[in-house]
């Protein structure tokens, strides 16, 4: 071989070594990337509701545990004060949630039939799900099929007992779809049209950090670029809260006390929480609010151990260490952790000792000491959404730069069983500051099966300015948008939204309209107006919606009006919005030279299609003097798109953007941002029409009464029997009974013939089928009010049994409008008549 070859072959090899190295550097990148916490929701006791709630939470003085809800009448039946009694539990308090009887069905197209066996779990996950991603900015639009996974942490579900307890014939399909753990999951990627994995996991207490680690595996290897990680826990059954008081593992007075002198067992509490992660690096792109970084996580099992449910020290310490692994982190540089701290005199010394071990050593005098709590004194165990719970305080501890004193000195001293003076571990008892770059803690949740898992988190770095237009004047106009299922919510959104507006920083309100708009997917009712200030916004918010909107229809292709005469005014103004408007230049095209097509590149970034048409007559803008050198055609009415004054023509194309929102069009508004403007995170969500879904669960004999057969009914409880029968008339757990109460609410089916007669008696069958609360909309299709095949079924074995049809002939047109469908079965009844 010549040297020159040679040379040429070594060089060759080189580069693709190189080239190898660089691919393996940025695999091992993708590996760990770090991940943002982009947006979270819960519902924790105490009536919090929000994350700003949560903080005054955290933040004021600890609320205890509370009463049994009446609406709970098997918890209050096995409760007696004697500890160790057989078939008793001995508590009678805990964190129980506000309402988890209330739901709104309609919005997520679910009817009030199938609602009132949906296990409230789902149904406040579909609630938290839907407004973490509200908070982080991500506009859900079912068609879409969202990139985002669905991982849900869930231990048990307690509410389809009451289905079982009693007569079995009740049941109906509802009963498995309800309660299955996978449905909980599944459910919510059906719903919000999401197609990532869809996965559920019980690992007992560690659940929802088990799935917050398989979100993390998910979003790491590109399954998915988002992932929603859910947790849920509701506590129904009477059976579990015996079996604990049986093993003594829950506290006798409802609190748990952890790392305390006090403590005696954990305290039982409820919660749903939901938080919304993204790699770092998408999330920085799409201007997302980063509320935290995921640097690392960790699942291990304790495997060989005294007992499968006792905690097992070196097994916490391998799970923290791999997690720090994962992390690329020193244990030195932690200087807090979210600790599992249940409050039992076995787990916290356990706890304890294993936290000393892995950060205790080797810290440095800058942080002689590693602070440790768990929020599980103020809230309760919340079981498989206890992670989460600690997660989202971790996250507002970091933000607000605090730590906060879950075990305050008025809870006593501490666990005398654990050696504080002899290790590095501190429990802070007093509220202080927690400042200072790069501030990273970790969290711990251990599962009752051995399944433990830990996490790293660390404080988000500032967000990085975004470029400023040099052309923007004070003062720039800007569209905002609000839409909602109903108008009731529309009005307490408005109104929310308005005071939000007054309260809010002047400086951010493009940010804010950014995120109305492009952050928040398009609804039946609708509002736009623009201003250019958030109080002027504010006040036109308020008179628009008390124009009571009506819905908006589908709105065929617009076309846009050009006038000849007015082709220099149209020049100027199409320069001046994309001037203050720049990201809707995308293709190069000089507005000057050619400002018609502009306008049309411009309309179709922002999702509509248009047509050009050039008129001399009829060109002027409704109640106007002179001509508009451009306007839009929207079938019923014309509105200016270009005004003559080049001044005024961001305002006016923006008017009539907001014309086109409200007459139905689906616009992709993200290129109306101003360059700086990002997403924001503190918005108010969206505000569920909640009503009552519950079936009431049959009562059992209470301890005082059983020995006589009696037993103590709460307020509006009813006895077994009775409680029965109203279920299998609420639940209508099975076709026949559905059918026979359809019968009874609609009266006699009319004559075949009177069509009129025949769709009023049709609507008044479905929507007792459907268990429909009021009017049903004719408009929505039959889909949309919750319609399913099981519905379809009892509707349709209804209108065959009234009027003789056969299967091949009713038919269910369930994409068309209610009013169509009704229409065209009574059309096929009278045809079925004319035959018969």
């Amino acid at each position: 071989m010549e040297t020159t070859d040679l040379r040429t072959l070594v060089e060759e090899q080189l580069r693709l070594s190189h080239r190898l190295r660089a691919r393996i550097r940025e695999l091992e990148a993708e590996r760990a990337a770090p991940l943002a916490v982009v947006g979270t929701a819960l519902r924790f006791p105490g009536g919090v509701t929000t994350p700003e709630q949560y903080w005054e939470l955290l933040t004021g003085p600890a609320s205890g545990p509370q009463e049994i809800p009446t609406d709970r009448p098997g918890l209050r039946s096995v409760h007696h004060p004697e500890v160790g009694r057989p078939g008793h539990s001995y508590v009678e308090r805990a964190g129980f949630l506000a309402d988890v009887a209330s739901f709104d069905p309609d919005f997520f197209g679910i009817s009030q039939r199938e609602a009132e066996s949906l296990d409230p779990q789902q149904r406040l996950l579909l609630e938290t799900s839907w407004e973490a991603l509200e908070r982080a900015g991500v506009a859900v639009r079912r068609a879409d099929r969202l990139d985002a996974g669905v991982f849900v942490g869930l231990m048990a579900a307690e509410y389809g007992e009451r289905f079982t307890d009693a007569d079995p014939d009740r049941l109906d399909p509802y009963f498995g779809t309800g309660g299955g753990h996978c449905f909980a999951a599944g459910r919510i990627s059906y719903a919000l049209g999401l197609r990532g994995p869809a996965v559920t996991l019980d690992t007992a207490c560690s659940s929802s950090l088990v799935a917050l680690h398989s979100a993390a595996r998910s979003l790491r290897s590109g399954e998915c670029r988002y992932a929603l990680v859910g947790g849920a826990n509701l506590i129904f059954s009477p059976r579990l809260m015996v079996s604990l008081c049986q093993s003594r593992a829950l506290a006798p007075d409802g609190r748990s006390k952890p790392f305390t002198a006090a403590a005696d067992g954990y305290g039982r509490g409820e919660g749903v929480a939901t938080v919304v992660l993204m790699r770092l690096a998408d999330a920085v792109a799409e201007g997302r609010p980063v509320l935290a970084v995921v640097r690392g996580s960790a699942v291990n099992h304790d495997g060989a151990s005294s007992g499968l449910t006792v905690p097992n020290g070196p097994a916490q310490q391998e799970v923290i260490r791999a997690a720090l692994r994962d992390a690329g982190a020193d244990p030195a540089e932690v200087s807090y952790v979210e600790a599992h701290g249940t409050g039992t005199a076995l787990g916290d010394p356990i706890e304890v000792a294993a936290l000393d071990a892995v950060y205790g050593r080797r810290r440095s005098d800058a942080r002689p000491r590693l602070l440790v709590s768990s929020v599980k004194a103020r809230l309760g165990h919340l079981e498989a959404a206890a992670g989460l719970a600690g997660l989202i305080k971790l996250v507002l501890m970091l933000r607000h730069q605090r730590i906060v004193a879950d075990v305050p000195e008025a809870d006593g001293p501490l666990n005398p069983l654990v050696p504080w003076a002899d290790g590095r571990i501190e429990i802070p008892r007093r509220a202080a500051d927690w400042s200072g770059a790069g501030r990273i803690a970790g969290i711990s949740a251990f599962g009752l099966s051995g399944t433990n898992a830990h996490v790293i988190v660390q404080a988000a770095d500032p967000a990085p300015a975004r470029p400023s237009d040099p052309t923007a004047q004070p003062g720039r106009p800007e569209l905002l948008v609000l839409s909602a299922r109903s108008p009731q919510a529309l009005q307490t959104l408005a109104a929310s939204v308005g005071t939000y507006l007054f309260r809010s920083d002047p400086a951010g309100l493009s940010s804010v309209c950014h995120t109305l708009r492009a952050g928040r997917a398009p609804l039946a009712y609708r509002l736009a107006v623009t201003g250019t200030s958030a109080r002027d916004l504010a006040r036109k918010v308020s008179l628009a919606v008390d124009a009571a909107p009506e819905p908006a229809g589908p709105l065929s292709g617009p076309a846009l009006v050009l006038h000849p005469a007015a082709s220099d005014a149209l020049v100027k103004g199409v320069a001046a919005i994309a001037s203050e408007l720049p990201l809707l230049t995308d293709d190069g095209r000089a507005p000057e030279l050619d400002p018609a097509g502009w306008l049309t590149g411009a309309l179709n970034l922002l999702g509509v299609p248009t047509v050009v048409r050039q008129s001399n007559a009829d060109a002027a803008g409704p109640g106007t003097d002179h001509v508009h050198p451009a306007l839009l055609d929207l079938g019923d009415q014309r509105v200016a798109l270009v005004p003559a004054d080049p001044d005024r023509a961001t305002a006016v194309f923006l008017d009539a953007l907001g014309a086109l929102f409200r007459a139905g069009a689906e616009l992709r508004m993200d290129r109306l941002r101003a360059p700086d403007a990002r997403f924001v995170g503190d918005l108010p969500t969206y505000p569920f029409q909640r009503r009552r879904c519950w079936v009431p669960e049959p009562v059992a004999p209470s301890p005082a009464t059983r020995d006589s057969g009696a037993a103590a009914l709460p307020d509006g409880v009813r006895p077994p029997a009775a409680a029965a029968a109203g279920l299998s008339a609420a639940a209508t757990n099975s076709a026949v009974d559905a059918t026979n109460s359809a019968a009874d609410a609609a009266g006699p089916a009319p004559d075949a013939a009177d069509q009129a007669a025949v769709e009023r008696f049709l609507r008044a069958e479905l929507a007792e089928v459907l268990k429909a609360n009021g009017e049903l909309d004719l408009r929505l299709t039959f889909a949309e009010l919750g319609g399913d095949s099981f519905t379809a079924m009892l509707f349709l074995s209804r209108v065959q049994e009234c009027y003789q049809l056969d299967g091949s002939t009713a038919e269910l047109a369930v994409d068309e409008p209610l009013s169509a469908l009704l229409a065209g079965l009574a059309r096929d009844v009278a045809s079925a008549a004319v035959r018969g």
